[in-house]
């Protein structure tokens, strides 16, 4: 069985080609997750909510999202279905689909998994499921294909992909984590600051290319505390190709890495709505990145 939430959009949800961005999607998949969690659980025989840890007791171990086609502003809400895939002894996967009912049939958005854990903040650790919770996870199960995670490309850390992260107040839930979806935007940051350098302007301020996200994969290891000193995140490019590009990202403190995550881009013609080869002008810095030829030129 699928669960169906329907989401209002927000004017704020909107990024500079009057899409909604990137991050504001895994804030729609954290509400129809919550949704669902909270609409079906049911009462034990003492009158007890069964499932209420999978609730208010979950972290994020592992985000994938694939931005299938823009979506605009409207005043009606987008549809959003989740179901569940696996479940495991202490974790259990979902999947979304962002759509539209059209005439034409089903017009898809954006597809994601996450990967949940039950968590104990008191004491800081994950527990296993337990058999109430297994039981309703197991009304929303339905047979999907493994995620099977990409490869990664070792961590580079150079001035051009650094970014000090500073953790805002309101970045952080009532259990003094980090929420997930903040993940999204903080690698968005240091992403943009990356790519400014390479430029010399932003995207968006630099109309000779247009960047859209194609996917994203995010794990969280550890979680990001609120403080007064900043993070770092480190990123680089991993590939570069004629119409797309791949970034890695490490979010540290220190040594520990806090989270990973890789990112595609996809290089976007905003009066066709498709993927479009950028001039060499465009490229080439993003391969001096790539070859580790910007920084050489920068030290010398």
């Amino acid at each position: 069985m699928r669960h169906l939430y329907e989401c209002q959009l927000r004017w704020a949800d909107l990024d500079l080609l009057g899409h909604v961005n990137n991050v504001v999607y895994v804030d729609y998949l954290q509400e129809a997750r919550v949704d669902m969690l909270r609409t079906h659980r049911p009462a034990r025989e003492d009158g007890a909510d069964a499932t209420a840890g999978l609730v208010e007791g979950l972290v994020v171990v592992r985000h994938r999202v694939t931005y299938v086609e823009p979506l605009t502003f409207r005043f009606t809400p987008v549809r959003i279905e989740c179901w569940v895939t696996e479940v495991r002894a202490a974790t259990f996967t979902m999947a979304y689909e962002v759509f539209d009912e059209t005439p034409e049939g089903r017009r898809v958005y954006v597809r994601a998994t996450t990967v949940l854990t039950p968590f104990v903040f008191s004491e800081e650790r994950p527990r296993r499921l337990t058999a109430a919770e297994r039981e309703v996870l197991a009304g929303f199960r339905e047979e999907g294909d493994a995620v099977e995670r990409p490869a990664r490309t070792p961590a580079r850390e150079e001035d051009l992909g650094h970014f000090p992260l500073q953790v805002r107040f309101s970045d952080v839930d009532v259990y003094g984590h980090v929420n997930n979806v903040k993940y999204f935007e903080y690698l968005q940051e240091s992403r943009i600051a990356m790519l400014a350098r390479l430029w010399g302007a932003a995207p968006g301020e630099d109309s000779r290319a247009s960047l859209v996200v194609a996917q994203i994969d995010v794990d969280y290891r550890v979680p990001i505390l609120f403080r007064p000193e900043p993070y770092d995140v480190w990123s680089w490019f991993s590939h570069v190709g004629r119409s797309s590009s791949v970034v890695e990202s490490e979010i540290r403190d220190g040594d520990t890495v806090l989270a990973r995550a890789r990112v595609v881009l996809v290089f976007f013609d905003t009066a066709t709505g498709r993927s479009v080869q950028p001039s060499e002008e465009v490229r080439a810095p993003l391969l001096a990145a790539l070859d580790g030829s910007w920084t050489a030129r920068q030290n010398g």
